[in-house]
């Protein structure tokens, strides 16, 4: 699967690419990830891609010719049919884990980090599939979210992580919050794992984790029991 991130700070995403699962997923090619940076599609000695908003206002905008440049050099001469331009923004729909399924199945992602006041209403008409919002907050720019989508969509790539259930048995997967995880020792400083998880009982284990996923849930997300109780 490929990534194209188009951005004005490529240096941001240096640690990120060289740590944990990108990294490994880049090593082993199940993921190939290019960060573009947007300023190389400059038209003049400045490397300007912003300028001031028509109609006035505070801020300063993206122009259009440089990020249509920018698509254009990811998709390349032949391009990849089933490719998807995303751009990070407050604006988009917020970010789940059904979307980063559903993303994971698309070869080719180009993913635009918005920044200042916004792009050129010409490239969300004209380019941009998808709009893509990490949570009803703002940020300086999309790199961190772009961070977000890469990170999650890489890891549902089959082979990425190693285990096919840890993509199966986890948070929101299920439409529920994980159930609560032990390791050894048995008992810390007085507080010890419950006894079901040491039976042996699969069954067992099974029903009291079920159990204890849709507490957990109702305690701190009751809007997804609601909603998985809607969706049966």
């Amino acid at each position: 699967m490929r990534f194209d991130i188009i951005t004005v700070f490529p240096e941001l995403f240096s640690g990120v690419l060289d740590c944990g699962i990108l990294r490994r997923a880049r090593q082993s090619s199940l993921a190939d990830i290019r960060i573009v940076n947007l300023r190389d599609f400059a038209r003049d000695k400045h490397k300007s891609v912003d300028d001031r908003p028509y109609g006035g206002g505070e801020g300063m905008v993206f122009m259009p010719a440089p990020i249509f440049e920018a698509v254009e050099y990811c998709r390349g001469e032949k391009g990849i049919p089933e490719c998807q331009v995303v751009l990070l923004t407050p604006q988009g729909t917020v970010w789940s884990q059904n979307l980063a399924a559903e993303f994971s199945t698309i070869p080719h992602l180009i993913l635009i980090c918005g920044r200042y006041e916004g792009v050129d209403q010409r490239v969300i008409d004209c380019l941009v599939d998808r709009e893509v919002s990490i949570g009803d907050f703002v940020l300086t720019g999309g790199e961190i979210p772009a961070m977000v989508v890469l990170d999650s969509v890489v890891r549902l790539i089959p082979g990425a992580l190693g285990c096919r259930e840890s993509t199966i048995n986890e948070s929101f997967t299920t439409g529920l919050l994980d159930y609560p995880q032990y390791t050894r020792p048995a008992e810390f400083r007085g507080r010890v794992v419950p006894e079901v998880l040491l039976s042996g009982d699969h069954a067992r284990i099974k029903k009291w984790r079920k159990e204890q996923a849709l507490e957990k849930t109702k305690r701190a997300r009751p809007e997804l029991v609601t909603r998985k109780l809607a969706q049966n």
